[in-house]
């Protein structure tokens, strides 16, 4: 990550880790392996964010009011919390009050776990998105707070959820858990995490070239397609962002195989170079953009007639938009909206233009085509959303994940931007044309105005006279 940027390199650990679940009557009666996330740590602006540790040796407790956790030293004790009983308010007073606690572990619905991709949870989709809304709040909460415990997330199935049945049988006894009156222990063995003095940025591209005509020594223009893949959430290891950006990466994917079938057949290749790129560092203000742009030669970059940015393009939504900081008066603003336009009519969506100028000495980019307009390339970004999210925000939650996300949109969001760019070549070639035109006509008058005299340049309009003569 550049030292530009304004989130210090997040601190490593291992991602996914092993929790040990113990019960312990003198001896221990049972060991059982969970699998868990543990949630992020990072700093901005040398503010520490995130759970600050990973190690954990506490034992078990389901509530703080429960009467043994009301008794107990809550400093050593682990919290088991279902995202279906969590009281967001109590959470919220109780981290921002900094009260002593051993750990927090978090279940999460089946639902939310990107490796079932074919499941469907049990509480379905319509009562999910009741529980999608309190996941988004928590893990805002989590991420923005400073956080001197671990805190972990794991998903229910049937022995996890027979471990918290367990663990609100002993609670309701009053009896505190311990090594000899039983109870359950969480245990996981983690050093303890260490800064990335220099994460690893890592941008792909692709190149199709368009076709010159012969003896056409000329340097083609270009047409970029650019898509972030990097995600931000509150637990890395789950933080798969299926539509942020993990829709507009497929899209671009989909749209390459495509043209490298046309661009094959040198009768079916434009007359537009095609440069696909996969950038890093999206939820950083788009650093790998920055670096790939800054990167590139610029010869190069001066033949890019403009860049299209996919942004979030899974959702079930019948509109999209365009997000641009050059003025929609713009001759080539105006003609990517009303090339876009024209084929959205034929898919059935409805694109609409948002406009948003940039502040160079602000170091906050919300789009990825802010980093091109920077350079004065011209860019747009497509995207569902309407308006740019806060800085890590809608980047990777832990809800963006492949059962929130409608296969039939990105499929048509891909087909919306594949269509115009087959006709891009045409169109823009047209458009230089008209612009040269304009410029051609405009320095002929401009000196036949300034040598022989504006008369002189009205009478080149002037319907010659007659030549037939009159007869008597």
């Amino acid at each position: 990550m550049a030292k530009s940027a304004l989130v210090d390199p997040v601190y490593s650990s291992a991602i996914t880790l092993l929790i040990i679940v113990m019960t312990c009557v003198e001896l221990c009666d049972a060991v059982a392996v969970v699998d868990v996330y543990r949630l992020v740590q990072y700093d901005l602006a040398g503010v520490p964010f995130g759970s600050r540790l990973a190690a954990l040796n506490h034992h078990a407790a389901s509530s703080l009011f429960s009467s043994s956790s009301a008794a107990s030293d809550l400093s050593r004790t682990v919290l088991i919390l279902p995202l279906r009983d969590l009281n967001l308010t109590f959470i919220r007073e109780y981290i921002e009050e900094k009260k002593p606690l051993g750990g927090l572990l978090v279940l999460l619905p089946q639902v939310f776990n990107p490796q079932n991709i074919d499941s469907v949870d049990d509480v379905g989709y319509d009562s999910s998105a009741g529980i999608n809304k309190v996941l988004l709040e928590l893990e805002r909460l989590l991420i923005h707070a400073n956080i001197p415990y671990p805190v972990y997330f794991s998903f229910e199935d049937d022995h996890v959820n027979a471990v918290l049945a367990d663990v609100k049988k002993n609670d309701a006894t009053g009896q505190l858990a311990t090594a000899t009156t039983g109870g359950y222990k969480l245990v996981v063995a983690a050093p303890e995490p260490k800064k990335i003095v220099s994460p690893t940025i890592s941008n792909i591209q692709g190149w199709l070239p368009g076709l010159r005509a012969e003896g056409d020594s000329t340097q083609l223009p270009t047409i970029a397609v650019v898509a972030s893949y990097d995600t931000f959430g509150a637990a890395p290891g789950l933080s798969v962002g299926s539509d942020s950006n993990g829709s507009g990466v497929v899209a671009l994917l989909e749209i390459a195989r495509l043209f490298s079938i046309l661009y094959s057949n040198p009768k079916t290749r434009g007359r537009h170079n095609l440069l696909f790129v996969l950038t890093s560092g999206g939820p950083y203000n788009y650093n790998g953009t920055h670096k790939w742009l800054h990167s590139l030669d610029q010869r190069l970059r001066e033949t890019i007639d403009y860049s299209i940015c996919l942004n979030s393009i899974g959702s079930i939504r019948d509109e999209l938009y365009i997000h641009v900081s050059k003025p929609p008066e713009n001759v080539y603003i105006k003609q990517i909206f009303e090339g876009f336009s024209s084929v959205s009519k034929e898919l059935g969506l409805k694109v609409g233009l948002k406009h948003k100028k940039i502040n160079i000495s602000n170091p906050r980019v919300a789009w990825e085509h802010e980093q091109f307009s920077r350079l004065r390339v011209t860019a747009a970004t497509l995207s569902e959303l309407s308006v740019a999210p806060d800085f890590l925000e809608s980047v990777g939650s832990l809800s963006d994940s492949r059962q929130f996300v409608d296969e039939d949109s990105i499929t048509r969001s891909a087909k919306l931007v594949a269509e115009t760019l087959a006709v891009a070549s045409v169109t823009f070639d047209l458009l230089l044309l008209l612009v040269l035109g304009s410029y051609l006509i405009t320095l002929f008058s401009f000196l036949v105005i300034t040598t022989r005299g504006l008369d002189d340049l009205i009478s080149l309009f002037r319907r010659p006279t007659s030549r037939r003569v009159k007869t008597a």
